[in-house]
């Protein structure tokens, strides 16, 4: 009976695959400058020599490139890797930001009420109502226009995690506001407030860590929203720039060549973006219905 209870508690194989695949992910993007055959943003350490060839498992393939090279002659798994470190940076970066602001709106919301309520609500209904993408380009074009060349380089990571959180704290906010309101009803707030304690204290000390389940169960949805957002910056051209190439980036680049036969320089990219937004959307719904109070009531 016990092992009949432990095996129910175990996450599905789909569940435990998915976590196993993003754990793979998370070794190669902190290890991928040592894991990578070559730099991709050095320039002396590719030639065009070696370019398009296609993956060592197709005829005219090299034991070198694994997955073969681009139009540049650079190995795709070392461009793949970097581009993986840049797309996962860039997609928690977002997801930070926007959790800390909404996390922040949400509890002042929900805990001072009336006017301060009102006026964080209508700000979140407004941007609610324009699509993350279309405020996405928006922010990157203005960025662009008012910076230059040179500034967009070096602060392209920081624009594009600005620009995708911009609508993503809505959500956080809405979510805390809703729980936090429900927690200023409690007695043990009634009590801190009746003893003194600041309001900042009591909302930092006591009402936050009952709201945060929600919150990391957001955060990982969202990621993979983060991450698909931005790659389809990047495929647009408003992202990062081909010498600091994402996921997205690379497959802009590749979609160049896909009719000519160098399919590989857009497929590989592109299904390494798949396998990890179709992993952490996994473990995204994994984690919300195991934190649904209603399924774990049944």
């Amino acid at each position: 009976m016990a092992r009949q209870s432990l095996l129910h508690r175990l996450p599905p194989v789909s569940v435990m695959i998915a976590f196993f695949i993003l754990a793979v992910m998370l070794v190669l993007v902190i290890f991928a400058p040592m894991i990578a055959p070559m730099d991709p943003r050095d320039v002396s350490s590719y030639s065009l020599m070696d370019m398009e060839i296609p993956p060592a498992f197709m005829d005219g393939g090299d034991p070198r490139f694994l997955l073969g090279t681009d139009n540049q002659g650079r190995d795709l798994v070392s461009v793949i890797l970097f581009g993986l470190r840049i797309s996962v940076l860039i997609g928690i970066g977002a997801v930070l930001f926007a959790a800390a602001l909404g996390v922040m709106l949400g509890l002042v919301a929900g805990y001072f009420g009336g006017v301060v309520d009102s006026v964080v609500m209508r700000i979140a209904d407004v941007l609610v109502s324009f699509p993350t993408i279309l405020v996405a380009l928006l922010i990157s074009g203005i960025a662009r226009a008012q910076l230059g060349t040179d500034m967009v380089l070096t602060w392209a990571p920081v624009i594009l995690i600005f620009a995708i959180s911009v609508n993503e704290w809505v959500q956080y906010a809405r979510t805390v506001r809703a729980s936090t309101m429900v927690e200023v009803s409690r007695d043990y707030v009634r009590a801190a407030k009746v003893i003194g304690l600041p309001s900042g204290r009591i909302m930092v000390r006591h009402i936050l860590p009952n709201v945060m389940s929600s919150v990391m169960v957001i955060a990982t949805i969202n990621l993979a929203g983060a991450i698909l957002t931005e790659a389809t910056l990047s495929f647009l051209g408003a992202g990062m720039p081909p010498t600091y190439p994402s996921l997205g980036t690379l497959i802009r680049i590749g979609n160049q060549f896909l009719f000519s036969g160098l399919w590989w320089i857009a497929v590989m990219p592109a299904a390494v973006l798949v396998i990890l937004v179709l992993a952490v959307n996994v473990v995204g719904d994994y984690l919300r219905d195991r934190f649904n109070p209603k399924l774990m009531a049944r």
